[in-house]
């Protein structure tokens, strides 16, 4: 099973002079999940190369397990390094896809033209495909084949408004990913703050927040499965 895994290149948090990026947890918790079921992985990012980390969620109340192993493993860097460009990848070359969140996607892949045919494509070909906590955001250009916007009528969930809140970010980003989701007409539910919370439609799975990083990877892996069997 071939899964390419989505990162943005964004590294500033709007016009605060803060960097921002991908979510640490959220890349390494699906990896190893996806390395131990055996799956290739191919990271890509728009710009290629080494996409930028959210600082923050290298901070210790914030490392885990997997983020630890993740930073100490060459193979993992080693692709972390060498994000291969998002404009030259096509869905045909994989099974699924997966995106990582952060606040970086808000800005670059939500807007990314070479990223909504991906998940168009993706979706269109009967793969499936997951993103979690800010990279849910990435679907508000999204459509379907009739132009109506992807999430319409579908089950979703993506980072809250009260915990963007929380994190004091509420009128520094973008779009918040609730209200746009609903704006869109997503069918929007929510768990509680920072707890794990995922949601299946049919071939999109997404996620709240980065303790959802984990539980979204093993449903994808559950559905890929199923998919292809």
């Amino acid at each position: 099973m071939k899964v390419l895994i989505v990162l943005t290149s964004h590294d500033t948090l709007g016009d605060t002079g803060r960097k921002t990026g991908f979510w640490l947890e959220e890349l390494a918790a699906p990896y190893y999940r996806f390395k131990q079921a055996g799956w290739d992985i191919t990271l890509a990012s728009p710009k290629g190369g080494r996409p930028p980390l959210d600082p923050k969620s290298n901070e210790t109340d914030f490392q885990t397990e997997e983020t630890r192993r993740f930073e100490a493993d060459p193979e993992a860097t080693a692709a972390l390094t060498n994000t291969v460009r998002l404009d030259s990848v096509l869905a045909a070359d994989f099974d699924t896809v997966f995106y990582p969140g952060g606040h970086g996607p808000l800005w670059d892949l939500a807007e990314d033209t070479d990223s909504a045919r991906l998940i168009e494509t993706t979706l269109r070909s009967g793969k499936p495909l997951a993103l979690v906590c800010h990279a849910p955001g990435v679907l508000r250009h999204t459509v379907n084949e009739d132009g109506t916007p992807l999430v319409r009528g579908r089950k979703v969930t993506g980072f809250t408004n009260t915990e963007e809140e929380g994190v004091a970010l509420t009128d520094i980003v973008p779009f918040l990913v609730e209200d746009e989701l609903k704006r869109l007409g997503g069918v929007y539910t929510k768990g509680g703050d920072w707890q794990p919370y995922v949601v299946q439609d049919d071939l999109l799975i997404t996620g709240q927040n980065p303790a959802s990083s984990g539980p979204a990877a093993d449903a994808l892996i559950k559905l890929a499965h199923t998919v292809n069997a």
